[in-house]
């Protein structure tokens, strides 16, 4: 298919099929942004493949499973970031502490972030959704594409790294 052949056909589909598309991507993030930043994704990505479709309507419903996955992952991704949020909102303050107990503890937090950064990122990813995002083994499972006893192994070997990394008594623990 030459190059203005697939403008049209993308241009036909895009104008047919957008309105439908954003209708499926609203109805499940409840938000005009993030629909219309997954609908373009979704169109991005069919423009690579869009000679591979022989009319509008197979592209139509190829893009409805699309942007209805894309949008449950947006989904997934905003409860990570708001488990986070919240989790960091209820940690304890400093302003409790001693000049003394602030400078260990943003020594310890310095020393533990410098750990993990050398920690491979198979290791490294599922330890920080444990740990910072608070998602439990299946959500980590769910996330990563691995299995539930592989989420178990990597958080162990990951905390077993992060000891020898961070030997006892170096680093303050309130």
């Amino acid at each position: 298919m030459d190059d203005k052949a697939r403008r049209d056909l993308f241009e036909k589909i895009y104008k047919e099929v957008f309105p439908v598309v954003f209708k499926v991507s609203y109805h499940i993030t409840k938000d005009q942004d993030a629909a219309q930043d997954v609908c373009q994704e979704a169109f991005i990505k069919l423009y690579d493949l869009v000679d591979t479709f022989p009319g509008v309507e197979d592209s139509k419903f190829w893009l409805i499973r699309v942007v209805k996955n894309k949008s449950f992952n947006y989904l997934e991704h905003e409860k990570v970031k708001k488990r986070a949020f919240d989790k960091m909102k209820h940690m304890p303050s400093f302003t409790d502490d001693t000049g003394e107990k602030q400078l260990l503890k943003k020594d310890a937090i310095e020393k533990v972030n410098k750990a993990l950064e050398q920690l491979p990122e198979n290791l490294k990813a599922p330890l920080v959704l444990r740990e910072f995002g608070g998602l439990n083994y299946k959500e980590i499972a769910s996330t990563l594409g691995i299995s539930e006893s592989n989420v178990k192994v990597r958080i162990f070997r990951a905390r077993e790294a992060l000891g020898k990394l961070l030997p006892v008594g170096e680093v303050y623990v309130p």
